[in-house]
């Protein structure tokens, strides 16, 4: 049988803002160095390095392919063991094979301390099968919530990088939901559902937890060629009681003003939280609902005082209605912003027959409503072909 060893190389990922070499291949991140040396937090850097939308793009004629790869998997103190990450294989966009790569390095993380640890493992393989005969484009989806250090492709037929795609990009900007957490694999985050119902070429700078009006993320979107900007602000603001209601109004208009210096003309839309219960009148910071964690269950809570709110502390509402306002007003010299309310995706009615799990993140069928109504009110209407 014929075996073809191809390295993974920079030509053959997208869905990256750089693909960095390592001792053992390359590694794929959705922020740019110049925005890696000026992070400070944890979570974001975990977060920016999992591969959310990232994917390995080549033409072949193989019916079998192996990919070796190192993960980066989670473990949360006194939380039960997060699912392996999948890896997913679509010939000519039509998803059929998914695996996953046991062993590889493992960080441990203490929500209640925010503390991480890091412990170093090995590669390991996953196999697709049974690919349709003929030439084909393959796309290799990697997963969304779990970092992959790409070392190389086995195959019974020659790989070659896929064609540029002519395909608008839709450049989006998010929290955990865009990222996907709580997805069960990389087609079935919101953000992927949407562009593949519409044909769109996505780059997903959602970040668990990271987004938190950052210039260095303002700065990436601006630099990154784009046909739709979208940006998803309000839930990690208030998960992490990152600013009052003074600093935010100007943070948000400095992180669109980043944002325009690059795109001056494209559309761009600015979409409010999706509704999430426990912070709609409550502010933050979230933490962990220490009760739900002894039963073996992951689940938050709100901590904050609403009594605080008329001080300048941020809640859901109070996030909505400030984005609206702010749109409205820069909207008269600027056509092409537009704003959203986030409940449009996932509102009170969705939350009676599909609430939120662990009281922030959606499941996978909430994923498929959100993805499906972002296409149908944001995409479709923006990218028409």
């Amino acid at each position: 049988m014929t075996t073809i060893t191809t390295p993974v190389t920079a030509d053959l990922v997208r869905g990256a803002l750089e693909v960095e070499p390592t001792r053992r291949g390359v590694l794929p991140h959705r922020l740019p160095a110049a925005a890696r040396a000026q992070i400070t937090d944890d979570q974001l850097r975990m977060a920016e390095a999992q591969p959310s939308g990232c994917r390995i793009v080549f033409r072949t004629t193989a019916t079998w392919v192996e990919l070796d790869t190192v993960p980066t998997k989670r473990v949360y103190v006194g939380a039960p063991p997060r699912p392996d990450g999948v890896y997913e294989i679509a010939a000519d966009s039509e998803v059929v094979g998914r695996g996953h790569v046991t062993g590889g390095n493992t960080i441990t993380i203490d929500m209640t301390t925010g503390s991480f640890t890091h412990e170093v493992g090995e590669p390991g393989t996953v196999r697709f099968e049974a690919l349709p005969e003929g030439d084909k484009e393959v796309e290799i989806w990697l997963p969304h919530n779990e970092t992959a250090e790409l070392v190389a492709l086995r195959s019974d037929a020659t790989i070659e990088p896929g064609s540029a795609s002519p395909r608008p990009v839709w450049l989006h900007h998010g929290s955990s939901i865009s990222h996907g957490t709580d997805a069960p694999n990389p087609t079935g985050t919101w953000p992927a559902i949407a562009a593949r119902q519409t044909g769109v070429e996505l780059i997903n700078l959602g970040f668990g937890g990271g987004a938190v009006l950052d210039p260095f993320t303002a700065r990436a979107m601006r630099d990154i060629p784009a046909d739709l900007v979208t940006v998803k602000i309000g839930i990690n603001l208030i998960n992490l009681d990152a600013m009052r209601m003074r600093a935010f109004t100007p943070a948000v208009h400095g992180f669109l003003d980043t944002i325009r210096e690059g795109h001056p003309d494209t559309p761009l839309v600015v979409i409010s939280s999706v509704l999430c219960p426990i912070h709609e009148e409550t502010p933050g910071p979230s933490g962990p609902d220490m009760e739900a964690m002894s039963r073996g269950e992951m689940r938050f809570v709100a901590t904050g005082d609403p009594a605080e709110v008329p001080a300048g502390k941020l809640t859901l509402r109070v996030i909505r209605d400030e984005l609206a306002r702010i749109v409205a007003e820069r909207s008269r010299a600027d056509s092409n912003l537009h704003h959203l309310d986030g409940r449009e995706l996932y509102g009170e009615e969705d939350a009676v027959g599909l609430p939120l799990p662990d009281e922030l993140h959606p499941d996978a069928a909430t994923h498929q409503l959100i993805g499906q109504r972002f296409a149908e009110l944001v995409l479709a209407p923006r990218l028409d072909r």
